[in-house]
């Protein structure tokens, strides 16, 4: 019976001890909790079974900006918890206003808890001027039976506390120490001088003596503050000591309160801590863990000789005798390992060569496949393709190493499709490189549409494709060099020594057409431009005309009279019925080209913003013009200077016919060619009556609706002005 008895006991009391360090709840596994940035370390906890005992119950309070740890017993803000013994908590502070001449007040009480107030690490302070502060015993009932526990006396003038506000030497400011083993008290305020009352109000109270000291940089900062920071000791309670010497076997150690070994006196209150050489929480079952000394590289090094460390439970040791049995090894193996990462590095760079290798060659297979090579070479291998031999497949070591990896100083010019680099090959000779942008699927055809055409060609006023290279991230086209630019700069950006002269533009013109009538006619397919516009024609070292930028062009079946595609081109040269019907053909270019003549007459841009409303197109300000007989007008200076009248009217009236919104009506490439070679024929051989004949059988070629354009433009420019056939004027308009 007696055994049964104390089976039952030995079961509860375990049961008692399991639930006492938080281990009996499934939910407590000895991990220290958190309440907003405060880290709740058993034997206080915040769920139940987690706490060691309900002084210890910790509030977390949710309802408040960021969460808040509180003490549930005494309703105090926790600010931290140290496993040594303290605690930090938010604590109230006492003042007395003029309202009352003195103040009594009564402070949060620590009696029946585990708690008291830290002598060592708290202060009392009071502040305010002819304050006299004291903290007295809690028994307010009986002023006679009240003892004073310590107090100050603090003295100032107003201008005193502003401009001492660092230090608290008793002027405005005053500090003192407290009783050992304060758990409660009151504070009493009042004037230093009888009868005499200020118009400021007076503070006391208990505070964290270091952060008053040290983290405050103006000590009347209190005075704004309702709770300062006060520093708390605590203990155990000692009927829990049953179960501490389960602790006990796990490297800590717990006494009582007076000193005394848990074995001998039993006292109200105990604290444990860890053994040397271990570190962790000393009320939990295994919660010291051992220290790992040796990771300290300073350990067990001495006069610069630094020996093996062993590290063992609860310490560590220095092993001088197999540090030298040890270094032979260190020696023997140092070697070794030296001639085995020599080897190693050798076998790796030169495996790395080797994957490098295989990687480059699989990355320019990638980009070659990306970038289209797969359908230029289906492209080119068409029979319906007469590829010149001349066109070259370049690597990109070869074309980085002629554009000096394509130096911004190399720049020739940007565009819609990419930049242009000038670039000379090993040969020596000098080439323009052409830098795709980052070309989507969408414009993959395009690109190798534009390679594919200028394969085909071979035409002095047609830019000469030499290559292309694939291999690289974004495609490379190569051309040959053309050294004095755009049209376009040729016209708006002129240079006094090269002149844009009537002679010079008359050449450009007959040259840009004839490549044209080449492209639509003579090569051996079709071929529609799509974007004839002046920066598109470039003009070599004798200032002849060459059309390139086929990014946008179209090869036809020869039995097809349009394309039907999404609208591409320049604003100001696009054909307007083109922009309405999305079909382009041959008279879309020819449209194009009537822009460009314009321009060379006036020496204006396609669009400009400085002309009316209604002109500004220039093809519609040309139209206007000649509607109005006010077409010398608007003709260039230098034009108006070297051509002849016949000759501007001519080329006008030309464009004119090319603009012509009704596409069926306008002339071919190939009759505008022939008909600016025959003013070009007037223009070097006047007043021959053969020219006139060459010119005629031109004219007959052309539409009849030429015929009908009525003279009253010329009569209006220069009524004097005499046609050589006698009959009628040389070119009828």
């Amino acid at each position: 019976m007696g055994m049964t008895v104390g089976m039952v006991f030995l079961l509860w009391s375990m049961n008692v001890f399991i639930e006492a360090v938080g281990l009996g709840n499934s939910s407590c596994s000895g991990a220290a909790a958190v309440c907003g940035n405060v880290t709740i370390p058993y034997p206080f906890g915040i769920k139940p079974g987690c706490y060691i005992d309900d002084s210890f119950a910790i509030d977390c309070n949710n309802t408040l900006v960021s969460p808040k740890p509180f003490l549930r017993r005494l309703d105090l803000e926790v600010l931290d918890i140290s496993l040594e013994g303290t605690l930090r908590v938010n604590y109230p502070m006492s003042s007395s206003c003029p309202e009352s001449e003195t103040e009594i007040a009564t402070n949060v009480s620590l009696a029946s808890s585990p708690f008291v107030f830290s002598k060592l690490r708290n202060i009392f302070v009071a502040i305010g001027c002819d304050n006299l502060a004291y903290v007295l015993s809690s028994d307010v009932s009986n002023s006679s039976l009240r003892s004073i526990y310590g107090g100050c006396m603090s003295v100032c003038e107003k201008d005193a506390i502003q401009s001492n506000g660092s230090s608290c030497n008793g002027i405005g400011c005053c500090k003192t120490t407290i009783a050992s083993d304060l758990d409660v008290f009151t504070t009493r305020i009042q004037s230093t001088i009888p009868f005499k009352r200020t118009e400021d109000c007076k503070y006391a109270s208990l505070v964290d003596q270091k952060w008053f000291e040290e983290n405050l940089t103006n000590h009347f900062e209190v005075r704004k503050m309702s709770h300062v920071p006060v520093v708390l000791n605590w203990e155990i309670n000692a009927n829990l000591s049953s179960f501490v010497m389960e602790t006990n076997s796990y490297h800590s150690t717990c006494r009582f309160a007076n000193g005394s070994s848990l074995l001998g006196n039993m006292s109200t209150t105990f604290a444990c801590t860890c053994n040397s050489g271990f570190e962790g929480n000393p009320y939990l079952v295994g919660g010291c863990q051992d220290i790992d000394e040796c990771a300290n590289l300073e350990v067990c090094s001495f006069y610069n000789l630094r020996y093996p460390c062993v590290n063992v439970l609860g310490g560590y040791y220095c092993d001088p005798v197999s540090d030298y049995k040890s270094r032979n090894k260190i020696i023997i193996i140092g070697i070794s390992t030296g001639f085995g990462l020599l080897f190693l590095f050798i076998g790796g760079w030169w495996s790395y060569k080797v994957v490098q290798k295989r990687k480059n060659i699989k990355r320019k297979e990638k980009f070659f496949k990306r970038n289209g090579g797969l359908l230029l070479q289906q492209q080119l291998s068409s029979s319906e393709v007469a590829v010149e031999k001349t066109t070259k497949l370049f690597n990109s070591k070869e074309l980085e190493k002629a554009t000096d990896n394509f130096n911004v100083n190399r720049i020739l010019g940007q565009g819609g499709q990419g930049t242009v680099y000038k670039g000379m090959l090993t040969d020596g000779k000098i080439v323009a490189v052409k830098k795709s942008k980052v070309i989507d699927e969408g414009k993959l055809e395009e690109f190798i549409n534009e390679v594919v055409i200028l394969s085909q060609i071979n035409h002095r006023n047609v830019v000469k494709l030499h290559g292309c290279c694939l291999e690289t991230e974004v495609p490379l086209l190569v051309y040959e060099f053309i050294p004095n630019g755009t049209l376009s700069q040729y016209l708006y950006d002129q240079n006094e020594e090269f002149l844009a002269t009537w002679d010079m533009r008359l050449q450009i013109a007959t040259e840009v057409a004839g490549a044209l009538f080449y492209l639509h006619s003579a090569a051996s397919t079709p071929i529609y431009h799509r974007d004839i516009k002046t920066t598109n024609i470039l003009l070599d070292d004798k200032y002849r005309a060459k059309v390139a930028d086929f990014g946008t062009s179209r090869s036809i079946a020869v039995d097809q009279t349009h394309l039907t595609t999404i609208v591409q081109g320049t604003f100001g040269y696009l054909d307007p019925e083109y922009f309405q019907s999305s079909q382009f053909t041959e008279k879309s270019d020819v449209y194009s080209f009537g822009v460009v003549l314009v321009e060379l007459l006036t020496g204006e841009k396609a669009i400009s913003s400085t002309r009316t409303k209604e002109c500004r197109s220039l093809a519609t300000y040309l139209i206007h013009s000649m509607e109005e007989n006010n077409l010398f007008d608007i003709i260039d200076a230098r034009v108006m200077k070297d051509a002849k009248q016949e000759e501007i009217i001519a080329v006008a009236n030309l464009a004119k016919m090319c603009l012509n919104l009704n596409r069926k009506e306008r002339p071919i490439m190939k009759e505008v060619t022939k008909q600016l070679e025959a003013i070009q024929t007037l223009q070097k051989t006047p007043n021959v009556q053969q020219t006139y004949e060459e010119v005629e059988y031109v004219r007959t070629e052309m539409y009849e609706q030429w015929d009908d354009v009525s003279t009253s433009t010329m009569s209006g420019a220069d009524s004097g002005l005499a046609s050589t056939s006698g009959s009628r004027p040389l070119l009828s308009f």
